[in-house]
């Protein structure tokens, strides 16, 4: 026997509407939409976390544009620090801040400048930068350029003349850097001064600061002499001397068996004279 069912016990269940639809009513109407959202509160949450989840994917996996860095300019760097007008002037001139930028943008082994500021080019002997050939104001700034990036605390580590990027002769050009704690010491020979700071450092270029400009000993040491004659002049030359000897000595001879010659000429003459007079 089947117990009996109370319908008034029974909750009342709210009228959704037909679960499927005819042939001919494929799609839903916005209005439609709405209303089933509203009545399926839980259907429109898995939507939302559903369209969430498919953007956060797809964001992920979508890579960020990497930031692109300007390159480094020496001149630009020099004149946010303030200070450098004539060393500006002059790596503009001689076309060695060209030069600088290209080296940093195509080498890894870094550079590191003695940047001497405004006062230490002041300081110099009056008309001294007028007095140099573009050759030479070429080689002042080189000289003032390390080829390899130098941190301040590893100076102690170079070899003594120091390479610049005007070259290497140790008489002409040498450069002497010692250290001690802090402190950099700078020696050309001419010019003796020290780091007084770091003005720019990004792991592959380092300005430091100088107080006076490093004058090589290439400006001011007399040039050698001209080179000797090639051998091959000298052979020639000693060959030519040879030759004009003898033919001096022939002549010689000559002169004296023609005097020979008058002088015998002479002797019958006089003993001739001497008979007649008998």
């Amino acid at each position: 026997m089947n117990p009996s069912i109370n319908s008034t016990h029974l909750p009342s269940l709210p009228h959704q509407g037909p679960l499927f639809h005819s042939a001919t009513h494929t799609s839903l109407t916005d209005s439609q939409k709405m209303v089933m959202m509203k009545k399926h509160p839980l259907f429109s949450l898995s939507l939302l976390l559903m369209v969430l989840c498919y953007t956060t994917t797809i964001s992920a996996q979508t890579p960020a544009p990497s930031p692109t860095s300007a390159p480094t300019d020496i001149i630009r760097i020099l004149k946010k620090a303030g200070g450098f007008t004539t060393l500006i002037r002059l790596l503009t001139t001689t076309q060695v801040s060209t030069q600088i930028n290209a080296q940093l943008l195509n080498s890894n082994n870094g550079l590191t400048l003695f940047a001497p500021n405004d006062n230490a080019f002041q300081s110099l002997k009056p008309g001294f930068l007028n007095s140099l050939n573009d050759q030479q104001k070429n080689e002042l700034i080189q000289f003032h350029v390390l080829p390899t990036f130098v941190s301040i605390s590893n100076f102690d580590t170079l070899s003594n003349p120091v390479r610049t990027q005007a070259g290497d002769d140790p008489d002409r050009l040498a450069l002497n850097i010692t250290s001690s704690g802090n402190q950099v010491n700078l020696t050309t020979g001419v010019v003796n001064t020290t780091v007084g700071g770091s003005v720019y450092s990004d792991h592959q270029l380092a300005i430091y600061q100088v107080d006076k400009v490093l004058l090589p000993r290439d400006f001011f040491v007399p040039k050698p002499p001209p080179p000797a004659p090639a051998p091959g002049k000298a052979k020639a030359s000693s060959a030519k001397k040879s030759t004009d000897g003898p033919a001096s000595a022939a002549d010689n001879d000559s002169a004296a068996i023609s005097l020979k010659l008058k002088n015998g000429m002479w002797v019958p003459l006089a003993f001739a004279a001497a008979l007649l007079s008998l």
